[in-house]
């Protein structure tokens, strides 16, 4: 009885490991790269930026940029002056 416990009890642990695995996965393959701030900004007009207090270098923009680290990351190549937000507007 023990040894049947035992053993319905490991299949649950690899079962939970292997679903929160999975979850994991697709969650950050859900991040987009964009080909070009055109495309960005079609759904995030103010651009994305790395973190909430970043602050522009370019001056003042038109719209608040949308906070995502992962997504900066995806489209870091978009950051012109280097300032944390990819295509301000």
């Amino acid at each position: 009885m023990k040894k049947i416990l035992n053993i319905c009890l490991v299949a649950g642990l690899l079962l939970t490991l292997s679903v929160a695995t999975l979850n994991t996965a697709s969650a950050e393959s859900k991040v987009k790269t964009y080909k070009n701030c055109t495309e960005l900004n079609k759904d995030y007009k103010g651009g994305v930026a790395i973190s909430s207090s970043t602050k522009n270098k370019g001056g003042k923009t038109k719209y608040k940029p949308y906070v995502s680290k992962e997504l900066y990351n995806a489209n870091k190549k978009s950051d012109r002056d280097k300032d944390g937000i990819a295509c301000e507007k």
